[in-house]
């Protein structure tokens, strides 16, 4: 089976909004499939969440949110929303959220 970490690094709401709709037909099409929030994006995770979003649900409830960076979350002043969001705050890479552990796992990386 192939498996595909979509590295978001942008804060740009509908370049995220292709990795939600890349990521749910990898996923239904059978692939093992990841995303995590870095860089930038950190700061859509909060409005994806009040807003309800309907791709950003879809993915979180098929579990394909592997985490947010904490260290971006925290400089760019979002920790505490992103916390309250509840999904994992990864910090595995000096504070802030590796792809090691996925290129490990033998995932594809795309970086968004």
């Amino acid at each position: 089976m192939k498996k595909i970490l979509f590295y978001g690094m942008t804060g740009e709401k509908m370049c995220f909004q292709h990795i939600f709709l890349n990521a749910l037909d990898l996923d239904a099409a059978g692939y093992e499939v990841k995303i995590i929030f870095e860089g930038a994006s950190v700061k859509l995770l909060p409005q994806f969440h009040k807003e309800e979003n309907p791709l950003y649900l879809k993915a979180r409830d098929k579990g394909l949110i592997a985490g947010v960076c904490l260290a971006c979350s925290k400089v760019l002043g979002v920790y505490e929303d992103n916390k309250e969001v509840g999904l994992p705050l990864l910090a595995d890479m000096s504070g802030h959220a590796g792809i090691k552990p996925f290129v490990n796992e033998d995932y594809s990386v795309v970086s968004m």
